[in-house]
């Protein structure tokens, strides 16, 4: 029995990448869920390809062939994970919005008591990973690492083991699509947005199939974005660092004056003291341009302008974008 005509919308946005041969098991975990949430709601699905050099986006034009709610955009080449989540959250036009990964570690069966949370009121429901099953220990080691050390250097909107996987309400997506970031870190753009929250805790399944899209080098990346997007303090470390430096060359200098003083020794300077404060000066200097850099980049990058994603595409029922919308 279909919902009635004035049932809210929920939109499930999923982006893909490389994922062909995952897609099947993907395919029937979102009929199933849509079979579910189709007694109550409106339901739409958004499927991303982002750039894949494999058969995903053939994959998708067959899944939306012979289903109106099933909709998918392929993009002009891979943009990365988060611009491709953000142009599926452009093009979601439900009450309700759910971000997913295609591998199934985010299990589809959750988004049923996320929007259940969704309706008793909260705006951003988190999907928290109680666990994680088939990861390394130096995954799961450099996971809880990455949120300690986000949350010290000054990224205090994350929401610790929860990922991409979440619910928002439409007012608390049109927010955050009004942030033009363009090295967009989106956990913490959600944890920054605000509204009433709640939290669903789940055990997070291994891959159904293929290899993990997020090597080392994407996870420093993204790290690297988390915190530079999410805060100044690694600005301030030139001050921390001269601050420390002074105190050492005071204490030095007096050590050097009372020795002098008590045992008549005079000031000789020795080569390895002067080429240690060198060294540290200059490495000190080299990583106060570092960290300059990164924040200088990333303007660089902004004043451009340029789009985040472009694409190349598209299948399913055109959705121009809702007035006051970007």
């Amino acid at each position: 029995m279909p919902p009635p005509s004035d049932a809210p919308t929920v939109s499930l946005v999923v982006p893909c990448f490389d994922e062909a041969e995952a897609f099947p098991h993907l395919r029937a975990a979102l009929e199933a869920l849509h079979d579910v949430l189709a007694a109550h709601y409106r339901v739409e699905l958004v499927l991303i390809d982002d750039g894949s050099r494999d058969g995903t986006w053939d994959a998708i034009q067959a899944f939306a062939a012979d289903r109106p709610w099933v909709r998918g955009a392929a993009l002009s080449r891979n943009f990365g994970h988060q611009a491709a989540l953000t142009c599926g959250l452009g093009l979601a036009t439900g009450d309700a919005i759910v971000s997913l990964d295609a591998d199934l570690q985010d299990p589809p069966g959750v988004v049923r008591e996320m929007v259940a949370a969704w309706v008793a009121g909260a705006d951003v429901v988190y999907a928290v990973r109680r666990s994680r099953a088939g990861e390394s220990l130096f995954k799961l080691a450099t996971a809880k690492a990455f949120y300690r050390v986000a949350g010290l250097l000054g990224a205090g909107h994350l929401r610790a083991d929860a990922g991409d996987f979440r619910l928002m309400s439409r007012r608390s997506l049109d927010a955050l699509l009004a942030m033009p970031e363009r090295h967009r870190f989106l956990r913490g753009m959600v944890g920054w947005v605000g509204f009433r929250t709640a939290e669903i805790h789940y055990d997070r399944a291994a891959r159904v199939a293929g290899s993990t899209k997020y090597p080392l080098r994407k996870m420093i990346r993204l790290a690297a974005d988390a915190v530079v997007s999410s805060s100044t303090v690694p600005l301030r470390f030139p001050y921390y660092f001269a601050l420390a430096a002074s105190a050492a060359c005071l204490g030095y200098a007096s050590y050097l004056v009372g020795l002098h003083y008590v045992s008549g020794e005079a000031f000789v300077p020795g080569w390895f003291s002067l080429m240690a404060a060198v060294m540290a000066f200059g490495c000190l200097n080299l990583c106060c341009l570092g960290v300059v850099g990164e924040y200088l980049g990333r303007i660089y990058e902004q004043v451009k302008a340029r789009p985040l994603y472009l694409v190349r595409d598209a299948v399913g029922p055109p959705v121009p974008p809702p007035a006051g919308r970007p």
